[in-house]
This record gives C-alpha cells, sequence and structure tokens, in this order.
C-alpha cells in the first residue's frame, strides 16, 4: 500500500538532506508480522528521494504514528506536499531462528566461500 504525506506544510527536501515525514497513521501489526517501509520506485528514478533506512521495519509492538525517513539523494531541491504518495509500505513474517554456535564456518564447503562484493561476478 501506498503511504503519504501528512505534513501540514510543504517541506522542501535540498540535496544532501533527510526528513522524517508524517503519515497521519498507525497500526497494530499481528504478533509475528512486521511492516516493511519501502521506497516508490519512481521518486527514485524522477527525482533522487529514497527511504533512508531501506527497508524500514515497524514491529508488531509499535503503536505510534508511521513516519518516513526520506532523503534527497538527486541534484534538485524537491517539495513534499500533503497528500503526496512517498512510500510503500508490506506486511511479511518474521521467520524466528535457533542459532548454533560454531568455532568455524567451514568457508570452502560453498562455491563462494569467503568471497564477497563483487565475487560472483555480473555474467549469468
Amino acid at each position: 500500500m501506498d503511504l503519504c504525506s501528512a505534513v501540514l506544510s510543504s517541506i522542501v527536501l535540498n540535496p544532501g538532506c533527510r526528513e522524517c515525514i508524517k503519515t497521519g497513521i498507525a497500526i497494530s501489526v499481528p504478533d509475528g508480522y512486521e511492516a516493511q517501509i519501502r521506497p516508490r520506485s519512481g521518486l527514485a528514478l524522477k527525482f533522487g528521494i529514497t527511504v533512508l533506512n531501506t527497508p524500514g521495519t515497524i514491529d508488531a509492538d509499535y503503536r505510534g504514528e508511521i513516519m518516513v525517513i526520506l532523503i534527497n539523494l538527486g541534484n534538485e531541491a524537491y517539495t513534499i506536499n500533503y497528500g503526496d504518495r512517498i512510500a510503500q509500505m508490506v506486511i511479511a513474517p518474521v521467520t524466528r531462528i535457533s542459532w548454533n554456535l560454531v568455532k568455524d564456518l567451514e568457508a570452502n564447503t560453498t562455491k563462494r566461500g569467503i568471497h564477497g562484493f563483487g565475487s560472483t561476478g555480473i555474467s549469468t
């Protein structure tokens, strides 16, 4: 679902700046679930506006107003008005797992091993 701005007066978001934007709504997320706040692709592509802590997580026990931290990564100021669609929200299950403490992960048991960023290449 789209989240809309509930700012009482317009906010100018200058390049490199961030603001916490009110949405005017609060929700009750069921136990075992979370709400995730995600950017709108059009805002990101056209204006460089995105959600700073993507995805933002709203825990099931939070009851306050949903706020969205937007940042302007673009080159021009962007104005946020009342009713503007600023982010998207999805509800997702939270998977709880039990961790096993081990001394060594045996990095050589997978093809990738300990190699990180960019190690799998670009080609398919």
